[in-house]
């Protein structure tokens, strides 16, 4: 008769072991803390954005790490290849990519949040409890009913793709056909499902083209509809467009509106949009991935009327919510639509009356994500320590700021502002008297990268009909009016000396004859 050895089970964990490893542990917690609070509040003597020195750049090249060096080193570590280096979203003088700055409080969220680290599929937990009554709190912002559905998650592309997702199945069940179980296949009775058509202007987030391709309607689906010159869809080419579409077979699948592009921030007529879904029976979804919250602001909430009427909406609280990432949220009018388009059973995940999963997996029922982290919870702290109200005005002191640089770029004789400013985006180049057309966007490109590299600020770019132009996107509550004079003088002071290379090297003859 033959014995078997017992296991050997070695008892190792990640966690400290012993009171004085937890309290070395603790020691090195509390210097973290102290090193990002005094990163926070010393933005302003930073620089806006400093390029990665090759040396640190190298130091990322190295081999994966068989033998830990402690949590010690591994932070110094981080102290010299990583915190000297973001993208400069945290700085005061940051308006490049919509990028929100975070908070310090926002910042601890996250902090308590990881502690917890809650799984948010649902679960019989009060995390999920916090979602559930920020899910209801920002449908009441947006006017949105109290039945709404919605759902936390990383950006406004996931969260706009996950509202066409929605719009693609209630479309296809509308017509009879189940996409979930069928895809965009024929069934067995050999009939195939009619072909869906998306519509949004040519201002568009470019998430639109990669939804319709992930759904499986390719991007030929997605009608662009022109801009007007105001940079909103010109209604009249959308109700041809959708008309045309029905003549020639296809089924219309949502109309999709901007609420604040991001070339320049204009806001489409989301009213006549909603007039318009709601006579020609089409899903009504507005991307509102900052300018949603414009409606926080009481004074501001007229320029997204119609808002409420959406269908679904999608929107993000890093940008205009001014929160750490990632949090973005995307509600839908009808819970039952909503449901149905990702819900699926398995045994192992099945509701209980009681215990840990009483009460399902509501969230996992709303999208794709089963895992899902505990975004919430910043978003439930920030509106309870600040208010809402706080928000609204810092939203409306943004919009201020855009109107403010505006001025100022109108008022300097070597500057030009490019599009119309309705909302928080600024538009505008270095464009002084007698500098020929064909130089302008090859010196403000320039420009903008010495900006960049200089660490005075960090605009962006992007083209207007042709020319280049330095965009600026304030969604930074750290910005003062002090930092808006700073950028004009310094785009002047840079353009006057890139003007001058130009001048002086084999460009002159662009500096010649008629603007």
């Amino acid at each position: 008769m033959s014995h078997t050895s017992p296991t050997t089970i070695t008892d190792e964990t990640l966690d400290p072991t012993g009171p004085e490893e937890w309290s070395q542990f603790r020691l090195l917690a509390h210097r973290m803390l102290d090193d990002m609070v005094d990163h926070l509040s010393s933005l302003r003597e930073q620089p806006a954005w400093r390029p990665v020195p090759d040396e640190v750049r190298a130091a990322f090249t190295r081999p994966v790490p068989r033998h830990g060096q402690g949590a010690e080193a591994a932070y110094g570590d981080f102290l010299q290849q990583v915190l000297p280096y973001p993208n400069g979203n945290l700085h005061p003088r940051y308006w490049g990519w919509v990028q929100g700055n975070g908070t310090p409080l926002g910042m601890m969220a996250d902090m308590l949040a990881s502690g917890l680290n809650a799984h948010l599929a649902g679960f019989n937990q009060a995390p999920a409890l916090v979602e559930h009554q920020v899910l209801a709190w920002l449908s009441e912002l947006m006017g949105f009913p109290a039945a709404s559905s919605g759902i936390l998650v990383t950006g406004g592309s996931m969260a706009n793709v996950l509202g066409v997702a929605v719009a693609r199945f209630a479309a296809l069940r509308a017509a009879g056909h189940d996409v979930r179980e069928k895809g965009l296949q024929a069934g067995a009775d050999g009939v195939s499902p009619p072909r869906l058509v998306c519509y949004g202007s040519t201002e568009t987030h470019g998430w639109a083209r990669k939804a319709v391709e992930l759904l499986g309607l390719g991007n030929a689906a997605f009608r662009r509809i022109n801009a007007g010159p105001d940079y909103r869809i010109d209604m009249e080419a959308l109700r041809r467009a959708v008309g045309d579409d029905r003549a020639a077979g296809a089924l219309p699948c949502c109309v999709i509106a901007t609420a604040a592009t991001v070339n320049t921030g204009a806001i489409d007529d989301l009213t006549a949009l909603a007039d318009f879904c709601q006579a020609e029976r089409v899903w009504f979804h507005v991307d509102g991935a900052f300018g949603a919250l414009v409606r926080l602001s009481e004074r501001l909430r007229h320029l997204v009327k119609g808002i409420e009427r959406a269908d679904s909406l999608a929107f993000d609280l890093h940008k205009w919510g001014y929160l750490p990432f990632e949090c973005a949220c995307v509600l839908v009018r009808n819970p039952e639509l909503h449901r149905a388009t990702f819900a699926a059973k398995a045994t192992y995940l099945e509701e209980a009356t009681r215990g840990v999963i009483a009460g399902g997996l509501p969230f996992a029922d709303r999208g794709i994500d089963l895992t899902r982290g505990f975004k919430a919870l910043k978003v439930w702290l920030s509106f309870k320590a600040h208010g809402v109200e706080a928000f609204a005005r810092l939203i409306e002191q943004n919009v201020q700021q855009a109107q403010y640089l505006a001025e100022l770029v109108q008022a300097h004789p070597d500057l030009e502002l490019l599009a119309p400013v309705p909302l928080n985006v600024v538009c505008f180049r270095y464009a002084p008297k007698g500098l020929r057309a064909d130089a302008l966007n090859g010196i403000n490109a320039e420009i903008l990268l010495r900006l960049q590299e200089s660490g005075v600020a960090v605009p962006s770019s992007t083209m207007l009909q042709g020319r280049y132009a330095i965009r600026c996107a304030n969604v930074n509550h750290r910005s003062r009016r002090e930092d808006f004079e700073g950028l004009v003088a310094a785009v002047v002071s840079i353009g006057q000396r890139v003007q001058a290379e130009y001048m002086e090297g084999d460009h002159a003859s662009l500096f010649s004859g008629t603007p």
